[in-house]
């Protein structure tokens, strides 16, 4: 079996017509003979900035010399991506071996798994055989009944930003959703959340006290800006610091708030990760496809945010970044979500729209989107794929020009390889 049927091999496991739960999971695991079981974690749930805030504290961890393992989703270009350890992708070998591994086994069973639940059982085997220290766990959908949660308390539940997202599997408001992305916290753990509606605040605090769980949530207030450009944020934080950090937006900032929270509740529990790997590795961290500044004159910003809430915190640190100026955009974006919303805020930022279709099913037509930003009063063209679109703006961008490629992360990937980056 080579890495390409493998994958398709896991890809042909679909959700449909199953129920969520911890049951199928369960049982793979378990005659897997329970690799989670050896592991430590820091298990992290959210609608926005989850996989960022992953990124950052596995980074600090392996600063500190601590074999960390991170498990996200879903990948930019690469299977291989969704399982890392110490920055570095899962290789050929091992994902053909695992992969097979897990297929068999779960071949054995009554019920069939679905797709995310072999992902995740291959994380668990790689990471154990891998021997690592600890696993930055970042949650597929919801939390309550992800299939990560099938793990014992983890050394900290992290909850980051959430909003409206899969309303007919998580509830209708963000308190609903909040309680489904509770359900990682477990009694012997510390918990982690991030600044901000009070509704979810009190959700999530009340979820601790069950628990027996000490919180801590991320205060804003104690944020030091020192400086902040293309080149990245310098920052303090509860007095401490300065700390370096390269990913750009004012929302990345709130997430490394998290981050260090996150470090400073492994530290309590004994942990050793001394003051210059939370400096290394925040400085180190990196996040493919979150408001990624890629190439210069022109400057071209690569984004993935696919919500209301991502594209408004894209546009508002494209303000910051850019004061005054307006952008090129070259985006796509799917039909089930928010989409006039997002082009709510991307429009007033827009010199010219190069509209493009997703590769996705659920994709909303180029032609329609390049018709509603004409609407708007934005010139709007339509290219038939997002290579021909990017290069299209770099085309008729000049040297002191931005362009921002944004919308969907299904973009992400194939802009990245397009420009030599993967």
């Amino acid at each position: 079996m080579t890495p390409t049927e493998a994958v398709e091999r896991i890809h042909q496991c679909a959700w449909v017509g199953q129920n969520p739960g911890l049951t199928r999971i369960g049982q793979l695991l378990e005659a897997l003979g329970s690799p989670q079981e050896q592991l430590k974690f820091v298990h992290i749930a959210g609608t926005n900035g989850k996989g960022s805030t992953a990124a950052m504290t596995a980074s600090i961890l392996t600063q500190a010399g601590l074999r960390t393992g991170l498990y996200t989703s879903p990948h930019l270009w690469r299977f291989h991506e969704r399982f890392q350890i110490d920055g570095v992708p899962m290789g050929d070998e091992a994902l053909v071996e695992i992969a097979g591994l897990v297929l068999e086994t779960a071949g054995r069973l009554p019920i069939r798994p679905t797709e995310f639940e072999l992902m995740t059982a291959m994380g668990m085997v790689y990471f154990a055989r891998e021997g690592c220290d600890i696993v930055v766990l970042e949650v597929g959908l919801g939390g309550r009944l992800d299939s990560t949660n099938i793990i014992s308390p983890p050394e900290v539940a992290v909850i980051t930003n959430i909003g409206l997202e899969h309303t007919q599997l998580l509830g209708d408001t963000v308190g609903k959703i909040a309680g489904e992305k509770a359900g990682i916290i477990k009694p012997g753990s510390q918990v982690v959340l991030y600044h901000q509606d009070r509704e979810v605040e009190t959700v999530v605090e009340a979820a601790c006290h069950r628990a027996g769980d000490s919180l801590t949530v991320t205060d804003p207030h104690e944020l030091e800006m020192l400086s902040t450009g293309l080149e990245g944020s310098e920052f303090r934080y509860r007095g401490e610091g300065p700390y370096r950090l390269a990913l750009l937006g004012e929302y990345q900032l709130r997430n490394a708030l998290t981050a260090l929270e996150t470090v400073h509740a492994l530290q309590k529990r004994g942990w050793a990760i001394p003051v210059q790997a939370v400096n290394g590795g925040l400085a180190l961290a990196r996040w493919p496809g979150r408001m990624e500044l890629v190439r210069r004159h022109p400057d071209v910003m690569v984004d993935g945010g696919h919500n209301p809430q991502c594209m408004a915190a894209l546009t508002r640190s494209l303000r910051e970044l850019y004061p005054g100026k307006k952008l090129i955009f070259v985006t796509g974006m799917l039909a089930d979500k928010d989409f006039h919303a997002m082009l709510g805020d991307l429009l007033p930022l827009a010199k010219r729209v190069i509209a493009v279709t997703p590769d996705s099913p659920r994709a909303l037509s180029g032609e329609e989107l390049a018709r509603l930003a004409r609407e708007a009063g934005v010139e709007a063209t339509v290219c038939p794929s997002i290579s021909a679109g990017t290069d299209a703006a770099l085309a008729m961008a000049g040297a002191e020009d931005g362009i921002c490629v944004c919308g969907s992360l299904y973009l992400v990937g194939e802009v990245r390889h397009h420009l030599g980056l993967c």
